[in-house]
């Protein structure tokens, strides 16, 4: 008899499990319908000996000491700061826009207080901000807009930016100094010895039973649990009673290369070229020496894995009605990304998996996570994401002096 089954191997699942079992003493299975633990934050070493993230690249930041220290127990950090390079008009440029950007792009020499008149002048005024498309081009301007983010958008979304809510991007990310790191977060690094070993050393506590290439519709029935932790697709859960919530795909395609370094910057975005929207170099972000080097490149599609919801006002729609079933279906936790039809980044899920946890067992607690509804984290966590937005606007989190600003939900 098993005090919990959870299904999902991943951030949500594997945090509350470890905190059952170690925190609470209750006995955990968990089961994934995945050949391996730590859902897409998964890495491994291909066949060439290099360490790549199978699901694309996962990068952790944080501005939430309390998750920082509580995965601490289960790995070493590398430091590591985020760069990315967008390829636009034949040159490679820093993303998000800063002031080296508009330089570089313009053939100017602009100073900071300069580039703040610059931003000012290009955007336009909009009395309502309504799409996506409005929401640039009240930041940055038209140009700006359709260099860097309408045809990304295209190809990562299968829609124009004027056809997605506004909420697909909380603020455009401008920056008036040469600041060229992807996020500002207070705590960036990544796991020393990779995530599938973190998430190894989560999951080896006594208590912690784990099944992989399991659906957990197989031993409902057959092993008896008390309760459950869902981390799957929610609308799954209710065999799709409401219809199937739409999210975007996509395919990895993973090369290993003949030589020690491929691209000037851990990720080149391509907006307007190729079909992939970008390439990842992995020793950039593992630091591994080898003599070969590892890329994935990513291709948006309609249909596979589910990676991002699509946020529309009628999927809301759906969304809200298998959020009043799961409110209402009594000893099941709906916890983490799928379960709950949100793109939380990592720090986002163990903070939310922390919590529920934390309300299970009736302990008292602060609240990590805001509700579902309302705003973002509220304990340091910001926008900024482990694989960043499609819009590549991460770090909208930061103003222009690259300083953190107040959560925003995207």
């Amino acid at each position: 008899m098993f005090d919990y089954l959870i299904v999902g191997a991943g951030f949500a699942g594997s945090v509350i499990a470890e905190r059952l079992a170690s925190e609470a003493g209750k006995k955990v299975l968990i089961i994934d319908t995945r050949n391996h633990i730590g859902g897409n934050a998964y890495d491994c070493y291909d066949n060439h000996g290099i360490l790549i993230h199978k699901y694309g690249p996962h990068i952790f930041h944080t501005n939430s000491r309390p998750v920082f220290e509580y995965l601490s127990k289960f790995t070493e950090w590398r430091p590591y700061e985020h760069r990315v390079l967008a390829s636009v008009d034949g040159q490679l440029l820093p993303i998000p826009i800063n002031l080296n950007t508009v330089n570089k792009l313009y053939g100017l020499n602009l100073t900071s207080f300069e580039v703040k008149d610059f931003f000012t002048k290009v955007a336009e005024q909009m009395s309502y901000i309504r799409t996506s498309e409005d929401v640039v081009v009240s930041k940055v301007g038209r140009e700006l807009y359709e260099k860097f983010f309408r045809n990304y958008t295209r190809k990562q979304w299968g829609m124009d930016p004027s056809e997605l809510d506004k909420s697909v991007i909380a603020r455009v990310p401008t920056r008036t100094n040469r600041d060229d790191r992807y996020f500002t977060d207070t705590y960036q690094a990544m796991p020393l010895h990779g995530y599938t070993r973190m998430f190894e050393k989560m999951l080896s506590h006594p208590n912690i039973k784990i099944m992989l290439n399991t659906d957990y519709r197989e031993i409902e029935g057959i092993i008896p649990y008390g309760e459950m932790i869902y981390t799957g697709p929610v609308d799954s859960y209710f065999n799709y009673c409401y219809g199937k919530l739409p999210y975007r795909s996509l395919e990895f395609k993973h090369e290993t290369l003949n030589v020690p370094v491929h691209q000037q910057a851990p990720v080149v975005n391509y907006p307007n070229e190729h079909l992939y929207t970008r390439c990842t170099e992995f020793k950039y972000l593992t630091g591994q020496e080898h003599q070969k080097t590892s890329v994935v490149y990513e291709y948006p599609q309609a249909e596979g894995d589910p990676y991002y919801p699509v946020p529309r006002p009628e999927n809301a729609e759906i969304y809200k009605k298998y959020k009043a079933l799961a409110d209402a279906t009594p000893g099941v936790h709906f916890v983490g990304r799928l379960a709950t039809y949100r793109y939380y980044n990592m720090d986002q899920v163990v903070a939310q998996a922390l919590t529920t946890y934390s309300q299970i067992v009736t302990k008292p607690t602060i609240e990590l996570v805001s509700d579902l509804n309302g705003s973002s984290p509220n304990l340091g966590l910001d926008k900024a994401v482990d694989r960043p937005l499609p819009l590549e606007i991460a770090s909208a989190s930061s103003n222009g002096n690259g300083t953190a600003k107040s959560p925003a939900v995207s």
